[in-house]
């Protein structure tokens, strides 16, 4: 391999890569992958507190409203 066709190698490496940082087609669709993945984990996290708020909800109405 001869110097300038390296150096043409290198210069067409180099501009690959600048384009491909420059690209920003399919961003707006990892953003919103990030934002779901962000989204299910504070409902992972929060489930319990939940749980136990909504169960101390319905027993708190079923101790108010009269039963069958």
């Amino acid at each position: 391999m001869s110097f300038k066709s390296a150096v043409q190698h290198i210069k067409s490496e180099i501009a690959f890569y600048y384009n491909l940082a420059k690209d920003t087609e399919g961003a707006s669709g990892i953003e919103y992958a990030i934002i779901a993945g962000l989204a299910a984990v504070a409902v992972g996290v929060f489930m319990g507190s939940i749980t136990s708020a909504f169960t101390s909800l319905t027993a708190s109405i079923k101790a108010v409203l009269p039963g069958p």
